[in-house]
């Protein structure tokens, strides 16, 4: 686990969590080191915790547009 330093204070990176992105992996990222409350995702492309995710699953990094396809995807999903 490693540390990631916010506006929002410190941030703490799960090197042990995560989701496969285009680009690279996406990992847990938490409030705690204690792992107590999940906080977002951490783009290893990039080294930026700017991500957004959405109810499909998808997360995509609003920095450099390294992405996650969603869990569940067909067509009627467009």
């Amino acid at each position: 686990m490693f540390t990631v330093g916010t506006d929002e204070g410190d941030l703490y990176v799960a090197e042990d969590e995560g989701e496969r992105g285009q680009d690279g992996p996406f990992l847990v990222v938490y409030r705690t080191p204690e792992r107590e409350r999940r906080w977002g995702w951490y783009c290893t492309h990039c080294e930026s915790v700017d991500n957004a995710m959405d109810a499909m699953g998808r997360i995509e990094c609003n920095v450099c547009g390294n992405f996650k396809k969603p869990d569940e995807w067909d067509a009627a999903h467009e």
